[in-house]
């Protein structure tokens, strides 16, 4: 399927029927609290559910209880191989390209700041990492697994905000189409897959169209568990990257939410590496893999690391080197790569396990600006042709 102006503007005015009736139901009802009481003590699948959960959401976690039926486990074990083998660079992939992907979308930037607050950019790294974790682990969809309950909860935190801002008028839905809509949705899925791709890519790591294309299967099983539309999704990485290209050019550009959260993000990710003469890599490496003209958008600072990161994909390839030479040395880069992505996340997290909730209420300071227009586009800076 070859994707349109037309058909992009018609899924965004689609949500998640599913989830939007359950969540609707629980606020019409009152349960929304013991509904939030209830779910932290569901975290592994196959768990019993607790006595007293409303019944509206114990039929929706029963219907999304197991993964598509037309799921290739095959595929799926492929995948999670790619990830072990390539786990520190697509962790690196999603909080520095990924992520600063979602804030150079205005009104997802502003969605994000009405959700999660501009001064706790960690939760949302939290999340996504701790959320990518479960998916690559061998017993993901296995009884005993955390990573069905997460992506039930997470379809649940995307209704509840659509749900907010439309009941509560804080959303032009005749510009802007619906919250967290089919193609932001699908466009999400492209920013946690085609473009962790291409930053490793960028970075230099030799992968296989094989494991490329395994990697992204596993995300369409992803979005079809999070209510993405799989009629309109893309099969395929040729798909993948037409839908990408389109997207980015229909939304992307500058707005101050955005810069705000970046901002966030490299004070965060400052915090995390140790000391302080390794910051400025944090800012390099986001320029380095979205672009001057992206990282321009975002504010992302200038420095002299800028050169300096140039030269990872050497590095890497050195490393790779070592690893396809000494079965060792892949023992002990694989490790790395498993304590770098936990020391990550344990940082992010407190050490604490991240619990998805449904909001009772949005940031109250919230409001949209009329200033975003949905026919803002991204113009490319023009080609440079050698005369």
């Amino acid at each position: 399927m070859i994707p349109t102006e037309a058909s992009l503007d018609a899924l965004r005015l689609a949500g998640d029927e599913l989830a939007d009736a359950t969540v609707a139901t629980l606020f019409e009802r009152g349960e929304v609290g013991t509904f939030n009481t209830l779910m932290r003590y569901v975290s592994t699948a196959g768990a019993p559910l607790p006595d007293g959960l409303p019944e509206v959401a114990r039929e929706y976690l029963h219907v999304t209880s197991a993964p598509p039926s037309w799921v290739d486990w095959t595929e799926m074990e492929k995948a999670r191989l790619f990830f072990v083998d390539n786990n520190v660079h697509i962790t690196t992939a999603l909080s520095f390209a990924s992520m600063p992907a979602c804030y150079l979308v205005p009104h997802v930037a502003q969605l994000l700041s009405a959700t999660h607050g501009l001064k706790y950019p960690s939760k949302r790294m939290a999340e996504t990492g701790q959320f990518t974790v479960y998916l690559m682990r061998p017993d993901a969809f296995e009884s005993g697994s955390r990573f069905i309950p997460a992506a039930q909860k997470v379809r649940l935190l995307h209704a509840s905000i659509r749900h907010h801002l439309r009941r509560e008028n804080r959303w032009d839905v005749e510009a802007l189409g619906v919250p967290i809509c089919q193609e932001d949705m699908i466009g999400g899925q492209m920013f946690f897959s085609m473009l962790v791709l291409d930053s490793l890519h960028r970075l230099g790591i030799h992968m296989s169209t094989e494991g490329a294309e395994s990697y992204y299967y596993a995300w369409r099983v992803v979005g079809a568990m999070l209510g993405v539309d799989q009629d309109a999704v893309p099969k395929d990485l040729a798909e993948a990257r037409r839908f990408l290209d389109l997207y980015m050019l229909r939304h992307m550009g500058p707005s101050e939410e955005g810069v705000e959260l970046t901002r966030q993000l490299i004070e965060l990710y400052e915090e995390v590496v140790p000391g302080t003469f390794f910051d400025p890599i944090v800012s390099a490496l986001i320029r380095h893999l979205v672009g001057d003209t992206c990282a321009d958008w975002l504010r992302v600072p200038r420095g002299t690391w800028d050169t300096v990161v140039k030269a990872v994909p050497q590095l890497l390839g050195v490393l790779e080197t070592v690893e396809d030479k000494s079965p060792l040395g892949a023992w002990a880069l694989d490790r790395l790569g498993q304590l770098t992505t936990v020391f990550e996340l344990s940082s992010l997290t407190r050490g604490r396990v991240m619990h998805y909730a449904i909001p009772e209420h949005l940031r109250k300071d919230y409001g949209l600006s009329t200033t975003v227009s949905p026919k803002r586009r991204w113009s490319p800076p023009p080609a440079v042709l050698d005369h």
